[in-house]
This record gives structure tokens, sequence and C-alpha cells, in this order.
């Protein structure tokens, strides 16, 4: 297997890999504040809440289009594949991060349905978040590929799992931890508060999410439970676990000593450790339990033309990204909203 690695499906695997993280981490902690806001009763609570995501929630989802037209482009056998055996929790997906785009923009000019504004924010976030954890534990536990026809030979509700349920449950509480731990960032005073409460339950919840994953995963999958039992598979996974339960530890330390950033930088730090546990259990497979990304991959030319697009386009994102950053840098306060 590894003696057919060439250089441009690994390449694009980075740079889907770079995308699909930034998406996680930057739209992680949108829709966490979400999840949290049927916590938040107060009104001027959850204006606050929505002034410290509304100037970038929407540029947090380029990356999402840029990870899904990358995959399009360099892994269109992904796409044969995992979209007619996901279709439903997909679709799901879209039609909440819909709801919640729609609350977004309306909300702040509606008093009358404001209500309603506010429960499509909060059921679009969590729906969405349960559907891209079941996309996530479905992809994981594997799916049923004809090997000689290339597509999909599965049923239509095979994505239903105890597995791919945990995964669902398991990132809501990862989503809401980014949220607490952003609005601890951006926020102050009582409502500051009350998120620094949810970060220590939420660090350990995801902590032992991140334990019930990395047991139940091999039980079911002989590649990876071969991965995991062998070096360097192995000493990789326990020195991620350890790295983990640090990071858990840190992030319940800083509390009490008020350490906003390095909680974020932290948290982040806790979901870039689950996607390298998931690098180390499956490279070079891109759909469990068999196919390979470089069995998946586009002819060389469309991966090199691509490829130079990509290599514009991503400097022009993150530049904007951490440009926006910048100008809304700094605490959100009811009193300063209108900036926002």
């Amino acid at each position: 297997m590894f003696e057919q690695m060439s250089a441009l499906p690994i390449a694009w695997l980075a740079i889907i890999g770079l995308a699909i993280a930034m998406y996680v981490v930057l739209d992680g902690f949108t829709l966490g504040i979400g999840i949290l806001f049927p916590f938040f009763k107060g009104k001027e609570d959850r204006d606050v809440m929505m002034g410290t995501a509304s100037p970038v929630w929407d540029g947090n989802q380029t990356w999402m289009i840029l990870a899904g037209a990358g995959l399009y482009g360099a892994f269109p056998l992904v796409y044969a594949t995992v979209l007619p055996a996901l279709y439903l929790p997909l679709v799901l997906m879209l039609l909440a991060l819909i709801f919640r785009g729609i609350a977004f923009e309306f909300r702040a000019k509606s008093t009358r349905y404001r209500h309603m504004f506010d429960m499509a924010f909060s059921c679009g976030a969590i729906i969405a978040t349960f559907a891209e954890g079941i996309v996530l534990g479905g992809i994981i536990h594997g799916l049923n590929v004809d090997l000689d026809q290339r597509h999909f030979a599965g049923g239509v509700l095979d994505w239903l799992t105890p597995f791919s349920v945990f995964t669902g449950l398991a990132l809501i509480c990862g989503y809401a931890l980014l949220g607490a731990s952003w609005m601890v960032v951006k926020t102050e005073g009582a409502i500051q508060r009350r998120a620094y409460n949810f970060v220590r339950p939420l660090s350990l919840l995801v902590l032992l999410a991140m334990a019930v994953v990395a047991v139940w995963t091999p039980i079911h999958n002989v590649q990876v439970f071969e991965r995991w039992s062998t070096v360097p598979g192995a000493v990789l996974m326990v020195v991620l676990a350890i790295i983990a339960i640090a990071l858990c530890l840190s992030i319940i330390s800083g509390i009490s000593k008020r350490k906003e950033r390095s909680i974020f930088a932290k948290v982040i730090g806790l979901f870039l450790v689950g996607l390298a546990g998931l690098l180390v259990s499956f490279f070079p497979v891109i759909i469990p339990p068999y196919i390979t990304i470089f069995q998946a991959a586009s002819s060389e030319k469309s991966q090199f033309f691509l490829i130079v697009g990509y290599l514009v386009i991503i400097p022009l994102v993150l530049g904007y990204t951490v440009y926006s950053y910048y100008v809304f840098r700094g605490k959100v306060r009811a009193e300063n909203l209108s900036h926002y």
C-alpha cells in the first residue's frame, strides 16, 4: 500500500485536513454558542452572545466550502460513496445550518418574533452539530463499498448505529465547550462567570467521550486495532492520550486562575488531538475500512491544476480570517453591540 504513495494525494489530504480543522474550530464555537443559548435566558446576555460571533460566523463557514470543493476535485470517489451513504444526516445538517443562518440575520431586527429566532438559532446549532457527529461516526464506523463498481453498496440507514449516535452527542459536548471557552475570552462580568462554569464539566465530558471513542473504534474496526497494536501507531496513540489528559487538567486548572486566552487555546488543542488521532488511526485510508487516498484520487493533472488554485486561495482566506478577528478583537459589551 505505502509503496504506491505519491506526493499529490498527500498534499491534498493536508490541504483538506487544514480546511476541516479550521472549520471545526471556527464554526464549532459559533455552533457551541447556539447549543448554550437555552442556558442564558436574559435578552441582553443573548445579544452579547450573538455579538461575539455575528461579525465572523459566515466567514468561518468558508472553510467548509473549501474542504468540500477540494474533496470533490481531488477525491471524487469520496463523493461517489460518502454522499449516498450519508444523504439523510448531510441534508439534515444543511437544513439546520440554514435555520441558524436565518436566525443570525433576522433576530436582531425582530422584536415580536425574537423568541422564534432564538429557538431557530439554538435548534439549528444543536441539530447541525448532532448531524455532523453522525456523519463523523458513520465514516469512522466504515462504509459498505463495492470496490469493483466503486460505489456505495449499503442501505439508506446504515449510518444509524449506536456508535454514530454517540459521536453526535459527543460533538455537541465538544462544540459547547468551544462556545463556552470563546465566551470566556469575549465577554466579562456575569455572563463570563457563567461561561466559566460550563468549561470544567464540559472538558471532563469531552475527555470521557474521546476515551470511549478510543476504546470503541478498534472493537469494530480490525484495521484500527492492528494499527494501535503495533509500533509506531501504539506509541503515537499513547502520546496523544497523555497530551489530551494534560490539556484537560490544564484547562480546569486555568479556570481558577482566569487564564482566558490560554483556556480557549487549550480547548482548540483538544480538538486537534482528536483530529490527529483519526489521522494516526486511518492514514492513508480516506473511506474506512479499505479505500485509500491513492485509490480515491482524481488524475494527477486534475489534482495539480486544482492545487495551483488552492495555493492562491488558501493564503487569501487565511489572511481574511486573521484580519477579521483582528478588527473585531476585544470584549463584547451590551453598550457597544452596535459595532457588531
